[in-house]
């Protein structure tokens, strides 16, 4: 209860169950967050005329140089603490919200994952920056990514004509820090050693990032229960990843996909991802059924039943009527086993994450390595649910073909994204003096 205090839509704000802010308090005690918000780790920036985003660029004399933090150019107001150290204060529609929003979104995302690994998370680019630039970059970027030494959110247009700015869906902006914490725990790839799988595997931990994370919110876990009363499987905001609007969504973590799509080549790593972002959802829901069942609230038989109507078209049919029935009978005691589920599953991506190699990685090392976390942990207490899942998916059993389509503006993996300087970070030759200026004020 030392903690600093926010307030953060837990999910999109365009989700009625969303709308209002909820208060939370992330791990740094209140007044040792200063103005920005900004603390040892981060700051946040809100620049004036920055004309585009990190990475590879172009001045306007020609000369290619790769552009990074620390923005030198002017910059808005930054949000401001209250008398306490908080900055609960804020009113939602003002743009300093934005900024406080991003701030305690990756912070709460990392005390989340922090708690899992048992130890403070550093950042892969510790060499050359003490601290993480969070940008809101306004008008100028419908995407967000994080590079060496920052993090830039834009904003999404909709169908419609709306702009939802990124810095306020939770989901990206803990996607973007799983992608942050992939690079410090499991190590940034060679171009020479990193499989297909590599870039599959980093979409689908960024994503299971933003699940756990998400799952950690009261208003969540309560809207998930209360709008599919157990069954997981049910269309909801848990396996929706990063909505967009209120019909639309990047991704599902309940999806059909299996390694043997993906056998004759592949388009795009966040498809690549799904199957197994899928086997991870699978043990996930079927871990939670079997808290349920020690809890008795659900049947073996139950349980089986669910299992062996998983694929079949049916299977909403025949049972969400159980679920309704049991979910009625003792909410509580489902609450209790869903963030049980929770806890074990976040507990064994972050021992599996921790003894990975990006080299020559597949989906095969994953799931070995999580056969090992199994037996370290529990003496192999979710062996056939690991075994069981992983086969589902084809996972160790077949391998992904060849890239079939170059990369796109929306890969996680381009130069911008995966820059690591070999020495200090700096441009590709010196810079005149003309040029350093020009670049400080932001017009290059």
């Amino acid at each position: 209860m030392a903690g600093t205090r926010f307030r953060l839509f837990a999910q999109a704000p365009f989700l009625e169950p969303f709308r209002d802010a909820e208060t939370i308090r992330v791990s740094s005690p209140s007044g040792t967050i200063g103005p920005g918000p900004s603390d040892a780790r981060m700051y946040v920036i809100d620049p004036i005329g920055k004309p585009i985003p990190y990475g590879e660029a172009e001045n306007r004399f020609g000369s290619p140089f790769f552009l990074l933090p620390p923005w030198r150019g002017p910059v808005f107001p930054p949000a401001m603490p209250d008398a306490d150290g908080h900055f609960d204060h804020i009113p939602v529609e003002s743009p300093e919200f934005e900024a406080a929003h991003l701030f305690a979104a990756v912070r709460w995302t990392l005390d989340i994952w922090e708690a899992y690994f048992g130890h403070r998370i550093e950042w892969h680019f510790a060499r050359d920056f003490d601290r993480l630039e969070l940008v809101l970059e306004r008008g100028v970027l419908e995407n967000a990514y994080m590079g060496y030494g920052f993090l830039e959110t834009g904003f999404h247009r909709a169908s419609n004509g709306d702009i939802h700015p990124f810095s306020l869906n939770f989901d990206i902006v803990a996607h973007e820090v799983g992608h942050c914490i992939i690079y410090s725990i499991v190590g940034v790839p060679d171009p020479q050693t990193a499989r297909a799988e590599y870039f599959g595997f980093h979409e689908s931990a960024a994503d299971l990032t933003a699940l756990i994370a998400a799952l950690h919110f009261d208003s969540v876990i309560d809207d998930l229960l209360g709008s599919t009363r157990g069954n997981l499987y049910a269309l909801n905001v848990v396996n929706r990843f990063a909505e967009l609007t209120g019909n639309e969504q990047m991704r599902l973590a309940a999806n059909p996909l299996t390694l043997l799509d993906f056998a004759a080549g592949w388009r795009d790593e966040h498809d690549l991802a799904q199957p197994l972002t899928g086997a991870i959802f699978d043990m996930f829901v079927d871990i939670f059924h079997e808290e349920l069942v020690e809890r008795g609230l659900f049947s073996a038989s139950t349980e089986d039943l669910s299992d062996r109507l998983e694929d079949h078209p049916g299977y909403h049919r025949v049972i969400q009527p159980v679920f309704d029935e049991t979910f009625a009978a003792d909410p509580d005691g489902f609450r209790e086993a869903l963030v049980a589920a929770r806890d074990v599953i976040g507990t064994y991506l972050a021992e599996s994450w921790r003894l990975l190699s990006p080299h020559h990685l597949g989906y095969d090392d994953v799931g070995q390595t999580l056969f090992a976390v199994d037996r370290m942990l529990t003496g192999g207490r979710y062996r056939r649910i690991i075994d069981v899942n992983l086969r589902r998916r084809a996972i160790g059993m077949a391998r992904v073909g060849p890239r079939l389509k170059p990369s796109g503006p929306d890969n996680h993996f381009d130069l911008r994204r995966l820059f690591v300087p070999v020495q200090r970070p700096c441009c590709r030759r010196r810079l005149s003096y003309r040029e350093r200026f020009e670049m400080a004020q932001g017009r290059l």
